[in-house]
Parts: C-alpha cells; sequence; structure tokens
C-alpha cells in the first residue's frame, strides 16, 4: 500500500465481490423469482446488476468482481456481465439461499485459495449488494478509497448513508468516536457504538434529529482473514459449514458449486447479525477474553468495526415507493413508464408493459401492470406486496416465479396461448446459440420460422429452415434448434400432447452444462 503523491490517490487493489442472490418480491410484478429486481432496469437502460458493475470502472486497482448468485440466476448473472464487457473473476452459486453471511464467505474462501502464494495473500474486499442505486458515483468511489485504508488496517468497515428523512423501512448505525485514516488528519469515518433494527416512525425520527445515527447501505469492506477470523470467533457453525461446502465444491465452467448438501447444512445469518453487530457489540476478539479492561482501552485506541458516512444519492430501491422517489416525477409528482393516460392524478407512479394503461382521479398510488398481472396499491402499503407473493406462493400460481417471457442461456422464449393440450411459444434464439439435444416424453412441437436462419436436428437428420418454412417433431424424438446465423433467430413453436411442463424433458447434450444436472 502505498500514496501516489502525483494522483493523491492510495495505491491499494481491490476484489469487489457483488452478492445478487436476493428474491426482490416487494417489487413484484415486474420482479419474479427467476428474474429478481437486480436484472430489471428501473432507473435507466441497465439493470441494476449492470449499473453496479459500472459503480466499479476507476475504483482503485480493482480486481474481476466475484459474484455470488442463486443458482437459477446463473447464465442471468452471464448474460448481463457480458452484455457491459465486464469480465468476472468468478461466480459462485448458491444452491440454497442462506442469507449474506454464509455468501460472503463463500468469497472470502475462494479469494483465500486463488490469492495464496501470490504478492497479495491477504485481499481487501469491497462487498456490495446487486440491486442498490448509487447516483453519485464520484463521492461513491471517494469513500472507498478512504474505507481501503480503514480496512488495510484490518478493520471492519462499513458505509452508512446520511439519512435525509426518518425512514421506517432502513436499519440504522450509530456512530460512535470520529477517526482519523490513518491517525492524523481530518475524521473520515466513526466507530460504530450500534447497530439498530427498522425502527418505528418515531424512534427513527428522534434518531435522524439527534445527527447520530446513519442508514445502514449492507455495503462493506475488509481483509479476507479479518472477515473469516472474526466469522470463526462469532458463528463458527457457519464457518465450518462453508469451509467445508466450499472445499468439496467443484468448477463447472465460469462457475463454481459449493457442495449442495453441505451447503444446504450452513446455517442462514445476515452480515450484519453474524459479525458486525458482535463486533460493535463487544469491541472486537480482545473483549471476548477475561481481560475486559485491557480490552476496552485497545477497542478505544483502534475499534475494530467503523462506518463512512456515504452521501451519494443512494437508495436500496426496497419497494415501490422507493423507486417513485428514486425517479425524475412530472409536475403532478407522478412518474409514468409505458403506454399510460391519466387525468388529475398526483404523486403516483403508473407502469405499463404491454398495454395501455388509464387511471382517473388518484393520488399517492402505484400501478404495475405486467403481461400476466397488475399490481395497484397505496404507496404507504407497499412494504405489504410480499404478503401478496406470499399468497401466491402458497397457492402455486406460477406469476410468483416467471414472467412469459422466461430466459434461457440461448435466449428467451414467451407464451402466446395455452388451452387443453396445447400451448403456442414465441422463441428467440441468440446468434450462435442452441437449445440442447433433447426430446419431451409426452408433446409433440411444430415449428415455424418467422426471422433468421434455423439449424434443425431431428433424429437422424440435419436440414436448414429459413423464414417462413417449418418442420414437426414428433413424441419421443431427439431434436436441437440452432441460430447459425448473425441475427436473432425467431421461432413459432406450437406445443401440443398430453403433458406440456417444462419438466417434460430429457437432455442428452448441452453447450450450458445442463444435461449434467
Amino acid at each position: 500500500m502505498c500514496r501516489d503523491s502525483a494522483t493523491s490517490k492510495v495505491n491499494i487493489a481491490l476484489y469487489p465481490v457483488i452478492l445478487a442472490g436476493g428474491s426482490g418480491t416487494r417489487l413484484w410484478p415486474l420482479s419474479r423469482e427467476n428474474f429478481p429486481k437486480q436484472f430489471l432496469s428501473l432507473t435507466g437502460d441497465a439493470s441494476m446488476f449492470q449499473e453496479t458493475l459500472r459503480r466499479l470502472d476507476g475504483v482503485l486497482d480493482a480486481s474481476p468482481p466475484i459474484i455470488v448468485c442463486n443458482e437459477a440466476h446463473r447464465f442471468l448473472v452471464a448474460e448481463h456481465a457480458r452484455q457491459t464487457g465486464t469480465s468476472l473473476q468468478s461466480i459462485i452459486l448458491e444452491p440454497v439461499g442462506r442469507n449474506t453471511a454464509p455468501a460472503l464467505t463463500l468469497a472470502a474462501l475462494a479469494l483465500a485459495d486463488s490469492s495464496r502464494g501470490s504478492s497479495d495473500e491477504d485481499p481487501i474486499m469491497l462487498v456490495m449488494p446487486s440491486d442498490h442505486l448509487v447516483r453519485d458515483i464520484q463521492a461513491f468511489q471517494a469513500v472507498v478509497e478512504q474505507g481501503a485504508v480503514l480496512a488495510a488496517a484490518g478493520r471492519l468497515a462499513t458505509f452508512g448513508i446520511l439519512p435525509d428523512a426518518p425512514k421506517t423501512g432502513y436499519g440504522y448505525i450509530k456512530k460512535g468516536r470520529p477517526i482519523a485514516p490513518d491517525g492524523t488528519g481530518p475524521a473520515v469515518s466513526f466507530s460504530v457504538s450500534a447497530f439498530v433494527e427498522k425502527p418505528d416512525e418515531a424512534t427513527a425520527a428522534r434518531m435522524v434529529e439527534s445527527e447520530r445515527y446513519l442508514w445502514n447501505s449492507g455495503i462493506f469492506m475488509m481483509r479476507v482473514s479479518v472477515w473469516l477470523e472474526q466469522l470463526q470467533l462469532h458463528r463458527s457453525d457457519i464457518s465450518e459449514a462453508c469451509r467445508t461446502a466450499h472445499g468439496r465444491g467443484r468448477e463447472d465452467g465460469e462457475f463454481y458449486r459449493p457442495d449442495p448438501d453441505l451447503f444446504a447444512d450452513c446455517p442462514s445469518d445476515s452480515i450484519d447479525y453474524a459479525v458486525m453487530e458482535r463486533v460493535a457489540g463487544a469491541g472486537g476478539p480482545s473483549a471476548a477474553s477475561a481481560q475486559v479492561q485491557e480490552a476496552e482501552a485497545v477497542v478505544d485506541a483502534a475499534p475494530k468495526c467503523v462506518v463512512l458516512p456515504l452521501d451519494a444519492g443512494w437508495s436500496d430501491l426496497g419497494s415501490w415507493s422507493a423507486v417513485l422517489e428514486a425517479s425524475n416525477p412530472d409536475p403532478g409528482g407522478n412518474v409514468v413508464h409505458g403506454d399510460i393516460q391519466s387525468h388529475s392524478m398526483r404523486n403516483s407512479l403508473l407502469i405499463g408493459q404491454h398495454r395501455l394503461v388509464t387511471a382517473v382521479g388518484l393520488d399517492d398510488v402505484i400501478v404495475v401492470e405486467t403481461a400476466d398481472a397488475v399490481l395497484v396499491a397505496h404507496k404507504d402499503r407497499v412494504q405489504d406486496v410480499k404478503e401478496i407473493v406470499a399468497q401466491l406462493t402458497a397457492e402455486s400460481r406460477p406469476e410468483h416465479e416467471d414472467h412469459r417471457k422466461v430466459h434461457r442461456p440461448w435466449g428467451s422464449y414467451e407464451t402466446v396461448d395455452a388451452g387443453p393440450r396445447f400451448q403456442v411459444k414465441r422463441l428467440t434464439v441468440n446468434p450462435g446459440s442452441s437449445i440442447s439435444l433433447q426430446l419431451h416424453h409426452h408433446r409433440a412441437e411444430h415449428w415455424i420460422v418467422v426471422t433468421g436462419t434455423a439449424k434443425v436436428t431431428r433424429g437422424d437428420e440435419e436440414f436448414v429452415l429459413t423464414e417462413n418454412q417449418s418442420t414437426n417433431v414428433p413424441v419421443g424424438t431427439k431434436h436441437r434448434l440452432e441460430n447459425p446465423g448473425t441475427t436473432p433467430l425467431e421461432i413459432i413453436e406450437v406445443q401440443s400432447g398430453s403433458y406440456l411442463g417444462e419438466d417434460d424433458i430429457t437432455r442428452f447434450d448441452d453447450r450450458y452444462g445442463r444435461h449434467q444436472e
């Protein structure tokens, strides 16, 4: 670590870790289980995940990021990164969700393995959620630089957002005494006095008025060794479960798969609960010993847990009301996207994706329309959208899981129509991509080429179809559809048979490795 006098930048190598395992149920119906919030474009043309990747451009000496995500989202992560031109160090797949502490631990263990014997054997991690908004990138990067100095010194650093209102949907961090980055100069951080759970409105108002509290952003910086040491001290059960699952994992192309059975036994806990709150409350590992007075003196001199204030236009976009607040409203306070016609509306968010949406004479409402669902809610009750998702899940309805347009590693398909014993889909196969060599036991398929060129494997045959040509695939016949061209291939697929579920598939070969699952 050194400081370049010409640039005044700290030369510290950072290893970004992006946690992309959230489900975003409060942003239903745009956010679905298989296409969650981080892959939505809520504030611009890029997805929230892509915005997070772009935020790293120009951050000190940042290495390619490690992504930890749900196994079901692995191809979305890879494709969204490819679209931004971002190379990734690794994509670690969680077989099941176990919250942020185990997710971070998997990344830390991977970094410990890859850096062993290198010039940087104890990397500094910049840990970020994949689905937050940061408008002032320059301000964010400046605070990251300050945090890197603290993390390099062995501290657990977190970023606290300067609050502009008494929000009850956020956790809070209470500031302790101010700290200069290297013991001299102006303070850029504070010791953490306490972490506070989401308060009621009156408590939140008192906390904000006191100017001693910051919103908890969920952004952290620390050395790999510090995280693993503190986790072992405070949650050895999580530490041991992750070490075992990671150690018995396997490479799968660009993905790393921890052992699914061993990881499923890992307790679920957040970074805050598992480590940060315990370190802030106990003063770090020294205070766990019997020499409490000596430990308190050490903690006062160099607190283990510190918070850096961040004022960079941050929002977690954790609800539709947060999306409304983070957007640019018209003179009536409304934000509209899509084919919207409204009259006498105020302070409302109106989103239409597939049809004309009209609204008259309403204040403070959220209306979100998709191909298969419509949400209407008062903006003060949008936290309860998760209850609707829970009802849909309990009733095994498909609307909580997928949109009508479903993304696949080769492209996407969208259900156009369906009825007893038939289903019509629109398939889009990306240039150079193909579906797996497969067969169906209960359905036949009829393919009609709308645009592009299709290379078809059907049984022992191989042939090419162009625009307006078609073919049939009988029940039980091996088949594959490829796009050898340079433009997307559009296909209308008509399925007919006694069972049309997506699980009626046997794969024999797949360039994405799905035939091995």
